[in-house]
């Protein structure tokens, strides 16, 4: 129990040190930070969210590319597409992902946002809320964004599924932008029907590393099983906010290199 204290008190602090403001400027979350519009973080996040590998500095660049295609406006963007717009964005790429993924992006949020006024129903449409974890919800949403006619084959690989046993660690990420809200000014905070208790760290190979070296998982594989085993550590140390330990763990892992 002493050794487990220790641990809590050493990422509490950790979490205090990066769920600041001065994190947002070198993380992808600086892009949907740019918007008030609840549809444009939406979007904006998502965008941020599904793009974040690799660099961070590239990925920041990207997105920002990106948003300017869009006018930085996302969801007028996607919602009212133009021919000269769409003929634009189709030039965009970064690391696999391209013109064919975009398209079919925004194919997407023009179908979703034309009977929605949230993303978060894309999401919650298959969860009852009584579960302990969002895993039915991220199953749902994967079967829910790829239901539109002629979704491109290659564009799967692009929005994970825990039904494939992947960590999902960017949707996680995307999803405790959205839900969490602890008024430190880092997550939004802006949905309501998923609370913080529920969400699931993003894991990876950062996370997973840091994660081993303090006895906090023992799986050795980085996949849905392990962002679940590590999400039930962490309830130990604060069973309505685990996630926010991802401050610490991600901190640790690519700031500190722990």
């Amino acid at each position: 129990m002493k050794d487990v204290n220790i641990l809590k008190h050493f990422l509490d602090r950790k979490v205090e040190e990066y769920n600041h403001p001065s994190f947002i400027a070198n993380d992808p979350i600086s892009i949907p930070r740019r918007f008030t519009g609840r549809q444009d973080i939406e979007i904006a996040g998502f965008f941020a969210a599904i793009l974040a590998w690799g660099n961070r500095t590239t990925i920041i660049k990207k997105c920002l590319e990106l948003m300017e295609m869009m006018d930085n406006a996302p969801h007028a963007f996607c919602t009212s597409p133009t021919t000269s717009g769409l003929k634009k964005i189709m030039h965009f790429k970064h690391r696999t992902f391209n013109g064919t993924d975009i398209l079919y992006f925004i194919d997407f949020f023009h179908h979703h946002y034309a009977v929605n006024e949230s993303l978060e129903t894309a999401f919650t449409a298959g969860f009852t809320g009584n579960e302990r974890t969002i895993e039915n919800a991220l199953g749902h949403f994967h079967e829910y964004f790829f239901s539109l006619p002629d979704a491109p084959a290659r564009t799967r690989k692009h929005i994970a599924t825990p039904r494939k046993l992947s960590t999902c660690k960017r949707l996680n990420m995307f999803l405790r932008w959205m839900v969490r809200n602890d008024n430190a000014g880092v997550d939004f905070g802006i949905w309501k029907n998923i609370v913080p208790a529920q969400l699931v760290c993003p894991v990876d190979v950062h996370v997973a590393r840091v994660a081993q070296r303090l006895n906090m998982i023992k799986r050795k594989q980085t996949d849905w099983l392990t962002a679940l085993e590590l999400t039930h550590c962490l309830r130990t140390f604060d069973p309505l906010d685990p996630v926010k330990y991802d401050f610490a763990l991600f901190g640790l892992g690519v700031a500190e290199k722990f």
